[in-house]
């Protein structure tokens, strides 16, 4: 990012900060400057998270304090901003305008260098093809810092909010919120007032009306009509360009892969540049954690100059993957890299030079990498590195992201579908070692379900397939985790931990790793050496699936702290509404928590997802506290 800096370095000192609710800016003062950096808020959905900065601002004052606020206790409130503010953009439904105020505060509002809520003005944006596609600010360093301090989000409480924090170095009393004449909670109470007011009763009284006019008004309707309909000829019959639309991001990593370009001397090889594309797009579309837009929509860009910036506002994605293909005799080059559009940030790219010998296994391998830097990047982390080690079978590979998923949120009908997916996969590449350990897992989860007519038997099975898979590839730090997590269910806590061990120190970037250590702690009942495990994993794993979230959640209602317990079970259930673990330890710690009614409403979840729950089979492998809980909850 470049900025304009002075040969005469100087340390910025924000003197105090203006919300002016008239104009929907934030202005910041700062010394040494006789103009404010002024922050617009222009648009309805943009207004709104200028009212959101402005509410937490005056129940900040109000308290007195720079504290947190609990921003769950102002629903009410914010609704009613959303509803009237934030125009088309307003959300359907609680839970959705939730959501987008958590990833506002977070990513979002403090992001100084793509600032899509926000407009700073004097910001000049040089096209994303010329000199890299940087954007240049008018201020320092230090001052454009400032700005991106200005949010403070507590990981361990999402839902706790505060603006302006220390690093700016002002006090509350340096923030004021304006409405004219009126400041801080006047104007706040006078803007909400505002609001509620409903719009006046529309007079249609027949009032006498000039011939004259009526001549006018019907010309400019005549004139309006014809525009409309030249614009929709031209919207829909001429324009080669794809509509553009105010597309929603989706909640979850959203890309278009754009027709690979021919590089080759000869025309007659564009099919294989296509083919290339056409396998990337069909082998993303089956990663289930990526929003990927399908062939039909990104080969309308083929041929065509476009820019990355022009694709995600017209498709609704944030992510863009192109590159070329070269073919000259028996060799192939292909080049691929990943930019996020929203940014002009180059992610990931890569070469790839191969003999074509085979050319349908060349262009498999070439696939399979591209996927695997791509969930490096956008999802799992360091883990897609492990699912994708020691195949070269591109089916194969995909099967078991498919099954990994199903896990992820299982329950009894998933859990089979990802068996048979890993038997598939073994059928494939019978050296694959992450079959064998998505396998294994499968085996483990008939056990807890129930669904096995000899849990011992399972169990067993279960530590070959894991022993098989560290034969095939002796640093898969995810096979010894989860042995160590069999060893744990057996109460053999020594050997437990010292594989959980292992497993983190073979690989300390992998999430599943730290993961299974923290439930190998809760089995050996260190409640609270499981909730930094759980944490890291999270951090690693930047989208994790529900069975992070009621894990940490039970590790919090185990030691008491019922809110946090409460807050990440719920953030389980939302996100998987099937899942039966997610609803079972939803309901045991609303049962530690007094909250009889709601551990009840849960237990019935959980008998709705399986019918064949036993709490006399669940005890045989679960303390007894949790126990307890459920039978207290109404489960037998």
């Amino acid at each position: 990012m470049e900025r304009n800096n002075s040969k005469d370095a100087f340390q910025a000192k924000l003197e105090n900060i203006k919300l002016d609710l008239d104009t929907c800016k934030v202005l910041l003062h700062f010394e040494n400057h006789k103009e404010p950096f002024v922050i617009l808020f222009d648009k309805p959905a943009r207004r709104f998270y200028f009212s959101l900065i402005a509410l937490i601002v005056t129940e900040m004052k109000n308290l007195d304090k720079p504290g947190f606020i609990h921003i769950r206790k102002h629903e009410k409130t914010l609704k009613l901003l959303d509803n009237s503010l934030a125009g088309q953009n307003a959300s359907k439904t609680v839970e959705g305008m939730w959501d987008k105020i958590r990833k506002a505060w977070r990513y979002t509002l403090p992001d100084l260098e793509t600032g899509t809520h926000f407009k700073i003005l004097e910001r000049n944006l040089i096209p994303p093809y010329e000199k890299g596609g940087k954007y240049r600010y008018n201020c320092s360093d230090d001052e454009c810092d400032i700005w991106a301090n200005l949010f403070d989000y507590d990981e361990n409480n999402p839902w706790r909010f505060k603006f302006a924090g220390d690093s700016a170095s002002i006090s509350l009393n340096d923030i004021s919120v304006t409405l004219g004449d009126l400041r801080d909670n006047s104007a706040w109470i006078e803007f909400i007032k505002r609001l509620s007011i409903p719009p006046k009763a529309v007079n249609r009284e027949k009032k006498a009306v000039a011939r004259w006019w009526k001549k006018v008004a019907f010309s400019l309707v005549a004139v309006l009509i014809v525009g409309a309909a030249t614009l929709a000829i031209w919207n829909s019959y001429i324009r080669l360009t794809p509509a553009t639309r105010a597309l929603e991001l989706p909640d979850k990593p959203s890309i278009a892969v754009l027709p690979f370009n021919n590089s080759s001397n000869d025309l007659g090889q564009e099919y294989f540049s296509d083919g290339i594309t056409e396998e990337i797009i069909s082998a993303l579309g089956s990663v289930p954690k990526l929003f990927v837009i399908a062939r039909h929509s990104t080969f309308t860009y083929k041929g065509k100059p476009v820019k990355v910036q022009q694709v995600s506002e017209e498709l609704g994605v944030r992510y863009i993957l192109e590159g070329s293909v070269r073919k000259s005799g028996d060799k192939i080059r292909i080049t691929a890299q990943l930019i996020d559009a929203l940014t002009g940030n180059h992610l990931w790219s890569n070469r790839y030079d191969r003999d074509l010998k085979d050319i349908f296994a060349v262009q498999d391998e070439i696939t399979k990498k591209i996927i695997t830097a791509m969930q490096v990047k956008l999802t799992e982390g360091e883990q897609a590195r492990s699912v994708a080690k020691g195949t070269n079978n591109l089916e194969a590979y995909l099967k078991c992201l498919q099954a990994n998923e199903y896990l992820s949120r299982a329950n009894i009908q998933r859990n089979a579908l990802a068996k048979q997916l890993a038997k598939e996969a073994i059928a494939l590449d019978p050296e694959y070692a992450w079959a064998y350990y998505v396998l294994s897992r499968t085996h483990q989860l008939d056990m807890w379900y129930g669904s096995t007519k000899s849990p011992k038997e399972s169990l067993a099975e279960a530590k070959r397939l894991l022993q098989k898979a560290i034969v095939l590839d002796d640093t898969f730090a995810e096979a010894y985790s989860e042995l160590g997590f069999i060893f744990a269910v057996e109460r053999q806590h020594d050997k437990a931990l010292a594989l959980g061990e292992k497993a983190v120190a073979l690989n300390p970037n992998s999430a599943e790793s730290h993961l299974r250590l923290g439930k190998i702690f809760i089995f050996a009942r260190k409640w609270e050496e499981s909730i930094p495990e759980y944490k890291t994993a999270m951090r690693l794993n930047p989208i994790p699936p529900s069975l992070y979230f009621w894990s940490l959640g039970l590790s919090y209602g185990a030691i008491g702290r019922y809110e946090e317990a409460i807050t990440w079970c719920e953030k389980a259930v939302r996100q998987d509404p099937d899942s039966f673990f997610a609803h079972l330890m939803m309901s045991a710690v609303y049962s530690w928590s007094g909250r009889d009614e709601d551990a009840r409403a849960e237990a019935v979840e959980v008998l709705r997802i399986n019918p064949r729950f036993s709490l006399e089979e669940f005890e045989k492998k679960a303390g007894k506290r949790l126990v307890n809980a459920l039978r207290k909850a109404g489960l037998k």
